[in-house]
Order: C-alpha cells, then sequence, then structure tokens
C-alpha cells in the first residue's frame, strides 16, 4: 500500500473509524455516569472519562487493521516513532467541555509523515460534523449532518472574528487580542477552533497556552490543506516529534493571506 496509490479511500477509512469512536463516546455522554478521573501528565491534570478509554481503543484497534503504521494515542503509552508514516490521535479532544455537555469535543485522527500531518479528520459527534484535509491534494472539506462540501481559509467577516479557547484563555493571550484592534471574539472549544478558521468563519487563533501534539496534528492538516497555516510564534511550520517532545510551543493559526496583524505581549 501506498499513500499515493490509496490517498481517497484512506481518508474515507479514517473517516468511518472517526464516526465509530465517536459513536462510543456519545453513548457515555447520553448516560448518566461518565467515569471521570484525573489523569495527570507530567505538571498537567486533566480528566478521563470512560468514552476517552472507549475511543482509544476502538480507534487502535481499527489503524492497526488498516496499515502497519505506529501509532501515537493521548491514551497509549507508546512515544516512539519507528515507521515512515505513523498516526497521531487524540480520541477524545475536549474532554472538558464534553464533561460539561455543550457538545464541543472531537475525535482527532491525522496520518503523519515525519515531523508535519498529510492527512487529517476532525469529527465532532455532538454536531455531526466533520472536517477532513489532505495536504498532498491542497483539498479540505467539511461533511455536516450527510452534505460535503470543500472549504477555504478565507475569511469574510469585518471586522475579523478571532478565536479563543473556551476553557483556557489567559491574560497573554488578552494582550495579544488588545494589539489587533477591533475584532469580534469567537469562543469555542477543542480542535474546532482550528477548524473555524480553515472554513474561513474567523481569521485568527493565538494559543499561547500549552497544548500537546495529539491536541492539532489533525485540525493542522484541515488548516494547511484549506490553505491557511499553522505556525510557532516565530513563524515556522509546527513541528511534530513525539519522541522528542509532546508538548507544542506557543502558535498561532492563521487564515489563507494572514488577513490580521498582532503583536506578542510582553
Amino acid at each position: 500500500m501506498t499513500l499515493n496509490d490509496t490517498v481517497t479511500p484512506l481518508l474515507q477509512q479514517m473517516i468511518t473509524i472517526a464516526k465509530q469512536a465517536g459513536d462510543a463516546i456519545m453513548e457515555v455522554y447520553q448516560s448518566d455516569d461518565f467515569g471521570a478521573e484525573t489523569k495527570h501528565d507530567g505538571d498537567f491534570a486533566s480528566p478521563l472519562t470512560r468514552a476517552d478509554k472507549a475511543a482509544h481503543r476502538i480507534i487502535v484497534e481499527q489503524l492497526e487493521q488498516l496499515a502497519s503504521y505506529d501509532i501515537i494515542s493521548e491514551e497509549g503509552e507508546n512515544r516512539m516513532v519507528e515507521t515512515e508514516l505513523y498516526w497521531l490521535v487524540d480520541p477524545l479532544d475536549g474532554t472538558k467541555e464534553f464533561v460539561k455537555r455543550n457538545g464541543e469535543f472531537t475525535v482527532n485522527i491525522a496520518l503523519m509523515k515525519g515531523a508535519r500531518p498529510l492527512l487529517g479528520v476532525v469529527y465532532a459527534p455532538a454536531l455531526d460534523v466533520y472536517y477532513c484535509g489532505n495536504v498532498e491534494h491542497r483539498k479540505a472539506f467539511k461533511i455536516e449532518k450527510g452534505d460535503k462540501k470543500d472549504i477555504e481559509a478565507v475569511p469574510h467577516n469585518m471586522p475579523p472574528k478571532i478565536v479563543v479557547s473556551r476553557s483556557h484563555k489567559d491574560e497573554q493571550t488578552q494582550k495579544l487580542l488588545d494589539s489587533i484592534g477591533e475584532y469580534e471574539e469567537v469562543s469555542m472549544g477543542s480542535s474546532l477552533k482550528l477548524c473555524l478558521v480553515a472554513e474561513g468563519k474567523a481569521a485568527l487563533y493565538p494559543r499561547l497556552g500549552p497544548t500537546s501534539l495529539w491536541d492539532t496534528a489533525a485540525a493542522d492538516a484541515v488548516v494547511t490543506a484549506a490553505g491557511g497555516s499553522v505556525t510557532t510564534i516565530s513563524g515556522l511550520p509546527l513541528q511534530y516529534e513525539p519522541e522528542r517532545e509532546i508538548l507544542n510551543p506557543h502558535f498561532v493559526v492563521e487564515a489563507m493571506d494572514k488577513p490580521v496583524r498582532w503583536k506578542i505581549p510582553r
């Protein structure tokens, strides 16, 4: 199996796997018991539910059948990459939003080559929305309630819409926002923040707080395929090297042609 020969069917298979994981998540979401506990990753603590675990099991089982690539998942133990292509997965991104029952949580599956994503699927099961990106073909699309349409990171709103995290906005981010001038703020959870830029509903998403590689990889593929960019504060494409570092540096997600001017807070 080569990537060029199977890229379209492979992306479809990723969508199918994301749907299976999303169905398992929704079973827990609609129950009275999330089985929530606290998970510690180094200095960070985050919630972990039965839904995270169920989605992880399904995704790993299905991806193992799909290809003999390494799998790096938030809920897995492997952090070493020995295959040229590998999977980078967050079975349930936005667990805080899941626990709040606001629907803004996603399944993230990315196919990686080295330090950058090739394919990405972001699925929001409670909203019945998929965002998909094929970086090699520069094609991104959205499937909402069964309707598929191509998307581009071309914003049309004036004043520009800027995405901020619903659960993680901080003082540094506010200072960056203050440097922009007139703008409209949009709050969102999980990797859906990046997808708003990918589909042109927002011009910028700055993230000056901690995130992990699996939080952004799939949505990075969508943004990049849609013509936008996900870069460090210094302007370099975000790099994914799980064997070296799991945490992302601070980054910004920008629409095509970078329509918003901003400054680094001091």
